[in-house]
C-alpha cells in the first residue's frame, strides 16, 4: 500500500479523500490556491503546500507544480478526485513519467474514452447500443447535411467535452447553422478542441448511470445504477440509487453492457458508464465513459456498503478486487442533493461571500460531505457546489422523507443556497411518484417566492433585533430571580445559551 498519498484537488472532494487515506494509514498531502490558505482540505491533510493564485489554470491546473509538489513532499502516488485535471491523459501520463503510481485509469484510457467520437467507436465493437449520430473529423456543411439525415430534434456535442459544455438542442433546421457555430466556440474555450458531434435527441428519456471497478488482474464488476435525471442545463442536481425505471432483469443486462464499455479500452480503476433511456421504448443508449470518480458516487456506496474511494487506492496499488459480481445485493435506497452557492430563485446565480452561521444535519441515515465551516469564504474562482448531502433509507419513500427532515435542519447563514430548490422538488408529486425525466426542470417553475424589497429587509432586521432584545432579557430576568430564590448548581451562562439556542441562533 502507499505511504504517501498527494491529494491534487481542493473542496468536498479533497476532504473526501484525505478521510479515506486516514482510514488506510496513510499519510496525506494536500495543494492549495492562495484563496484556500484557510480552506478545510489544507487543515486535514499531513502536510500542505501553495501551488499558485487563486485561478484554478494558475494552481490546480498546474501539471508541473503538483509534480514538483509530489517530488518534494515524497509522495508515491497522486489521486485527482474529480474535475481539475482527473480526466485530463497528460497528467496521468506525467505521473507516470515521473515515477508517481496515478490513482485512477491508464492515459491511454483516459484519451480514448475522453474524446467522445473515439469513445463510440470503442464501444461499438463490444456490441454497445449508441444514440444514432455522426462519427468525427465532419465540416459544418456536412454536419447540416447529417442532421437532416438523422432527424430533428437533434444534439450538438463537444468531442472533447461534458459536464454541458458545448452543448445544443436544435429542434429544427433554421437553426442547426448557429447552434453548430455556437457549440464549437464553447467547446474551444472550455476543452480547446472545438471539434462537435450530433446525437439524435431522445425527449423524455431517463439519465442512468451505472458505476463500474476494475482492476489489473482482469477483474470488472458494476456496482448498479444511479438515476440521474435531475439536471438543470445538463449538469446534475439530485441523484438517487437506484433507480425506478429499471428493473432486476434491466439492471443485469445494462451492468453487462457497462463492463464490456469498459472493458473495450483496458480500463482499469472505477469509472461510470453513462446512458440515455427511452422508458417508452424501454430502450437504452451509451452516451459517455467519465474516467474518474463521480460527484455522486456516495449513492452508490451506501446501497452496497462499498468504499469506492478505498477501492480506487486499493486498485491503483495493484490489488485485486475483494468482490465479485454475484456478492453485490444492492439493498435499501439513497438520494443526494449538490448543495450549491447559488440562488435558485433568482436563475441560480452565484453566491459569494462568508458562511457566518453552519448547521448540518445529523442524525440516523443521514450523511454531509462538505469543506465548509464558519468563517470559511466561498469565492467565484471555482464550482459553485459547496456540499453533498445524503440520506439512506429501507425504500424510497423513506429516503425521500429523510432528505425532506434533513434538509429543514441544514442551516447556512452568509450565503445563498439551493436548499430551497432541494425542498421543493423532495415534495414535487412527479418526483415522488418518479415519474420524472431529464427535462423535468424546463417544465417546472423554480423559486414562488418573490424576492424582498428593501423596505421589508429593513423590517424584517428591526423586528430580529427587537425579539433577541426581548429574548435576552427575559433570560437575565429568569437567571435573576433563580438568584433571589436561593437556588445554586446553575451555570448562568449556559443557560442564557440555552434559551439562545432553543431559538436557533446555536
Amino acid at each position: 500500500m502507499f505511504k504517501k498519498v498527494l491529494v491534487a484537488n481542493r473542496g468536498e472532494i479533497a476532504v473526501r479523500v484525505l478521510r479515506a487515506c486516514e482510514e488506510r494509514g496513510i499519510s496525506t498531502v494536500a495543494v492549495f490556491s492562495e484563496a484556500d490558505r484557510t480552506a478545510l482540505h489544507v487543515r486535514y491533510a499531513n502536510e500542505a503546500y501553495l501551488i499558485g493564485p487563486a485561478p484554478s489554470r494558475e494552481s490546480y491546473l498546474r501539471i508541473d507544480k503538483i509534480i514538483d509538489v509530489a517530488r518534494k513532499s515524497g509522495a508515491d502516488a497522486i489521486h485527482p478526485g474529480y474535475g481539475f485535471l482527473s480526466e485530463r491523459a497528460e497528467f496521468a501520463a506525467a505521473c507516470r513519467d515521473a515515477g508517481i503510481t496515478f490513482i485512477g485509469p491508464s492515459p491511454e484510457a483516459i484519451e480514448a474514452m475522453g474524446d467522445k467520437i473515439t469513445a463510440r467507436e470503442s464501444v461499438r465493437k463490444r456490441g454497445v447500443p449508441l444514440v444514432p449520430g455522426t462519427e468525427k473529423g465532419l465540416h459544418d456543411e456536412d454536419l447540416v447535411a447529417a442532421a437532416s439525415e438523422i432527424g430533428y430534434p437533434i444534439m450538438i456535442k463537444a468531442a472533447a467535452g461534458g459536464g454541458g459544455k458545448g452543448m445544443r438542442a436544435v429542434y429544427d433546421a433554421g437553426a442547426i447553422e448557429s447552434a453548430i457555430g455556437a457549440a464549437r466556440r464553447e467547446a474551444m474555450a472550455a476543452f480547446g478542441n472545438d471539434e462537435v458531434y450530433l446525437e439524435k435527441l431522445i425527449t423524455s428519456a431517463r439519465h442512468i448511470e451505472f458505476q463500474i471497478l476494475a482492476d489489473s488482474h482482469g477483474n470488472t464488476i458494476s456496482l448498479g445504477e444511479r438515476e440521474c435525471s435531475i439536471q438543470r442545463r445538463h449538469q446534475k442536481l439530485i441523484e438517487e440509487a437506484p433507480s425506478v425505471a429499471v428493473d432486476e432483469k434491466l439492471r443485469a443486462e445494462m451492468g453487462k453492457v457497462a463492463i464490456a464499455a469498459a472493458e473495450s479500452v483496458g480500463y482499469v480503476n472505477a469509472g461510470t458508464i453513462e446512458f440515455l433511456f427511452d422508458a417508452k421504448d424501454n430502450k437504452y443508449y451509451f452516451l459517455e465513459m467519465n474516467t474518474r470518480l463521480q460527484v455522486e458516487h456516495p449513492v452508490t456506496e451506501l446501497v452496497t456498503g462499498i468504499d469506492i474511494v478505498k477501492e480506487q487506492i486499493s486498485i491503483a496499488a495493484g490489488r485485486r478486487l475483494r468482490y465479485r459480481q454475484e456478492d453485490l445485493q444492492p439493498k435499501g435506497w439513497s438520494i443526494e442533493c449538490r448543495i450549491t452557492a447559488e440562488d435558485p430563485f433568482n436563475n441560480f446565480m452565484p453566491s459569494t461571500g462568508v458562511v457566518t452561521y453552519l448547521k448540518e444535519p445529523t442524525g440516523p441515515g443521514v450523511r454531509v460531505e462538505s469543506s465548509l465551516y464558519e468563517g470559511c469564504e466561498i469565492s467565484l474562482y471555482y464550482d459553485p457546489m459547496i456540499a453533498k448531502l445524503i440520506v439512506y433509507g429501507e425504500n424510497r419513500a423513506e429516503a425521500i422523507l429523510r432528505m425532506r427532515r434533513a434538509l429543514n435542519e441544514y442551516r447556512i447563514a452568509g450565503i445563498k443556497t439551493s436548499i430551497p430548490f432541494h425542498q421543493e422538488i423532495m415534495d414535487s408529486t412527479e418526483f415522488i411518484w418518479g415519474t420524472f425525466d431529464t427535462g423535468f426542470l424546463s417544465r417546472r417553475r423554480i423559486g414562488p417566492r418573490s424576492p424582498m424589497s428593501p423596505e421589508h429587509e429593513r423590517l424584517a432586521a428591526v423586528v430580529a433585533a427587537m425579539i433577541e432584545h426581548e429574548e435576552g432579557r427575559q433570560a437575565i430576568a429568569h437567571i435573576g430571580a433563580q438568584n433571589a430564590n436561593g437556588e445554586t448548581g446553575v451555570n448562568h451562562w449556559k443557560l442564557a445559551g440555552r434559551m439562545r439556542a432553543q431559538r436557533g441562533q446555536w
